[in-house]
């Protein structure tokens, strides 16, 4: 597979959550995210509760706070999506802010951006804490079936490649004097769009050709790491049981 680099959400570190093992963090990551879909919408301290919850993740895991709220703009369509719906939304009027929006409008557009927010967050704190090739082994540990993690593999290997291929396109655009303004700029952006996608599926090409001429037989070698201990599995599985409690409150109250 060749050296496996860090991604560019990885933040090195020694804490505890870093020396977890992959796939404990990600049942852990699978287990909070569903525990706060299944919360009731209306349970407003449920919520506080699992945002104070990862801010203490984000602490113990030695994460810039400022690293991981920046990484929650990449939400910015479900914010979009979340602000509209009370003024479109049908149903009994409340005022706010002077302005008459849709009650059940306002409360599933609380819903949408409170989950998407924390599941964005415990995300972040994934990926910041876990390196490629550690996410691999996870899923091998976790029997995720061998073509999905070969694809997983090459996604997030070359995603940087063809990040770094579209920069030197718009580079190459901007010094022949382009400038993407206004809808006469779609045409150039479509067919740079058209170069972009031949020159990787050509890549793609070379590097299987690359591959079979190494001896690939449709199966990637497996990866070893430290195993998961059930310390591991108790430190990990603490912050979804956390949430779990947090959740029945919710429900309850």
């Amino acid at each position: 597979m060749g050296a496996v680099h860090a991604h560019r959400l990885y933040v090195h570190g020694h804490s505890v959550v870093h020396r977890l093992p992959a796939e404990c963090k990600l049942v852990a990551l699978v287990g909070f995210v569903f525990t706060v879909v299944a919360t009731p919408r209306t349970a407003f301290a449920a919520f506080g509760c699992y945002a104070v919850l990862l801010f203490a993740l984000i602490k113990l895991a030695q994460i810039p706070a400022g690293f991981a709220l920046r990484r929650v703009v990449v939400e910015a369509p479900v914010v979009v999506f979340a602000v509209l719906l009370p003024f479109v939304a049908h149903g009994p009027q409340t005022e706010v802010l002077g302005v008459g929006v849709s009650e059940p409008g306002l409360l599933a557009a609380w819903n949408i951006l409170a989950k998407a927010t924390l599941g964005m967050l415990a995300a972040i704190v994934f990926a910041a804490t876990t390196e490629q090739r550690d996410f691999l082994v996870g899923l091998q540990r976790l029997r995720v079936p061998s073509l999905l993690i070969q694809i997983v593999a090459f996604m997030v290997r070359y995603l940087d490649v063809i990040t770094d291929q579209l920069g030197r396109m718009r580079v190459a655009r901007e010094s022949r004097g382009f400038t993407p303004k206004g809808v006469r700029a779609w045409p150039a952006l479509a067919k740079s769009g058209g170069a972009l996608f031949l020159r990787s599926y050509e890549r793609g090409e070379r590097v299987h050709l690359a591959m079979l001429s190494r001896g690939y037989n449709g199966t990637m070698p497996v990866l070893s790491a430290r195993s998961a201990s059930l310390t591991d599995w108790t430190c990990a599985l603490l912050l979804p049981g956390l949430a779990v409690l947090v959740a029945l409150g919710g429900w309850l109250l």
